[in-house]
């Protein structure tokens, strides 16, 4: 047996296989595991430089991957306007004050985070910001991404007035006389977002090692980014080709719905331009927005609030029929596609473009999934084992809250809401299950997501009932879907995503065991190893 670079023993390593078996002990020689079982077997590879570490009972288990997040942008907002710590609309506009202040040279002030339910009706006002920065053009993004707040010079540079037509991807908020109010939905944004200067290459860069940092120091040693443009995809290849992408990033490269089968050939490009650890090889397709501002595609109408009907049944970003002759193509090429869908209509819309591909194709390598399903019909429960769709999964949003209580349930109606987030359903179908965080919509931390999955309790008002308590899953099937489930769905899943020797030694180590302890919120990463290299550790 080789002399190891490094040994963990003394504490559960999960192997994330299919038997969901626990080892004790596990060596690391150069970039690979070179054993794995018990302290004897794996004492015999401990040589005079061996750094071995003492778990003492601490929970090892496969470097995390992230099956759904934005490094990148969320990386940038780190550097710029980010609401970051704040709580309410005051501490918004308190903090857009500071910031402009402490940046007069910026032309623009950009950046993201905010929360809808600091706002009536998750909509803040243009003047709130105009009385901080009257000067200059403001645009900061919630943290969903689904919306944007403007001041009133951002506006009247974009040309948005009470007369500016509502965008067929988006909308206007209105105030009296028709007047933009402040927010902008979904594309509307658009109008605004073209005349900010263009992100350099050097500060894309930074966003990308600031979003990089953040994921390893949370264990999360490949993730998929699920917006990759032409310029993301530079950068990303800028730092793989100076070896400062540590961990493994698959790009999701993003579909642009003004366009159509004429971009193919930059997405066959970018595929074509692999670079270390940086692996361009899905396609992003939004299919539609978010329930909180109604953009979401619904099979039946929203509710107005009160219980009573309305017409509003949200937008598809790509009509049906489209979609399905877009997949199709995409599919026979070789892309996995990577589906935002929230509502139970895009859910069906995805699946439906799926199922005419197989017909189309047979069934090909793709690892085609869909991300978020918030709402899903009951009826396409088992559909995604039968097309081999993987549910991909943000679990942080499983848990009751002030968006549930005032921007969801009233709008969903009882018999909807109880079709959100159907974790538990998928399984007991046999789909298979990915996890992603959506960072910087929620946070990347694996531990707060599992807990949201296994409870579905918000721990921050403990008075409120879990969220449809029937879909909790056990803390195995969610680890499981943040190593061995996301693995298949990046298509890393052939070196990486569970511990056996041979495999590629992305690792992470928890501060404790939560399954003995049983307070799984509580753990912390400890220490995080990309290919054999310690890249993280707790101070």
């Amino acid at each position: 047996m080789p002399t190891a670079d490094l040994v963990f023993v003394n504490g559960p390593v999960f192997t994330a296989g299919p038997a969901r078996a626990f080892a004790r002990a596990i060596a690391v020689t150069g970039d690979r595991v070179s054993a794995i079982g018990d302290e004897k077997t794996v004492a015999e590879s401990v040589g005079k430089k061996t750094r071995v570490v003492d778990l003492a009972g601490r929970m090892l288990t496969p470097g995390f991957q992230d099956a759904h997040c934005h490094p990148g942008s969320s990386g940038l907002d780190l550097l710029r306007c980010s609401f970051e710590g704040c709580h309410d609309a005051d501490d918004a506009v308190a903090y857009v004050a500071r910031y402009a202040a402490e940046h007069p040279n910026r032309p623009w002030i950009v950046g993201g985070g905010w929360i809808q339910t600091w706002f009536p009706k998750g909509c803040p006002p243009k003047e709130a910001l105009d009385a901080v920065v009257p000067d200059r053009p403001v645009l900061v993004y919630n943290a969903d991404g689904h919306g944007a707040w403007a001041n009133s010079v951002a506006l009247r540079m974009a040309g948005i007035d009470a007369s500016t037509p509502d965008p067929a991807d988006g909308r206007i908020e209105r105030a009296i006389g028709n007047e933009p109010q402040g927010t902008l939905h979904e594309g509307a944004t658009q109008a605004v977002e073209q005349l900010i200067p263009d992100d350099t290459p050097d500060e894309l860069r930074s966003g990308l090692l600031a979003g990089q940092e953040y994921l390893l120091s949370k264990g999360i040693t490949a993730w998929q980014d699920a917006h990759v443009d032409l310029e993301t995809h530079a950068a990303y290849r800028r730092l793989a080709a100076s070896e400062e992408l540590i961990g493994t990033a698959v790009g999701a490269m993003w579909w642009r719905r003004d366009l159509g089968m004429e971009q193919l050939d930059d997405l066959e490009q970018m595929r074509s331009e692999p670079l270390g650890r940086y692996l361009p090889t899905t396609v992003k397709i939004m299919l539609d927005g978010v329930v909180e501002n109604h953009t979401a595609s619904m099979l039946e109408p929203y509710l107005d609030g009160d219980g009573g009907a309305t017409d509003n049944t949200g937008i598809d970003f790509v009509e049906p029929s489209r979609l399905r002759e877009i997949v199709t193509e995409l599919d026979r090429r070789g892309f996995s596609c990577h589906f935002h869908a929230i509502g139970d209509a895009a859910v069906r819309n995805g699946l439906d473009a799926v199922e005419t591909a197989r017909l189309a194709n047979g069934w090909t390598e793709a690892r085609h999934h869909i991300s978020h399903i918030q709402v899903v019909h009951p009826q396409d429960i088992s559909r995604f084992r039968r097309l081999g769709v993987v549910a991909n999964a943000q679990a942080l949003w499983a848990q009751d809250g002030e968006d549930q209580a005032v921007l969801t349930r009233p709008y969903l109606g009882a018999e909807r809401s109880g079709w959100q987030y159907p974790f538990g359903s998928f399984l007991r179908a046999g789909a298979s299950l990915a996890m992603g965080s959506d960072w910087g919509v929620s946070t990347a931390d694996v531990m707060d997501q599992i807990d949201a999955a296994v409870t579905r309790s918000n721990h921050d008002e403990p008075d409120l009932p879990p969220l449809n308590e029937d879909e909790c899953i056990t803390f195995l099937d969610a680890l499981a879907g943040f190593t061995a489930g996301s693995a298949y769905v990046n298509h890393l899943d052939n070196g990486r995503g569970t511990l056996a020797p041979g495999m590629l030694a992305d690792l992470a180590v928890l501060d404790r065991d939560p399954i003995a302890e049983g307070k799984i919120r509580d753990a912390e990463v400890a220490m995080t190893v990309a290919g054999g290299r310690v890249v993280y550790e707790e101070t």
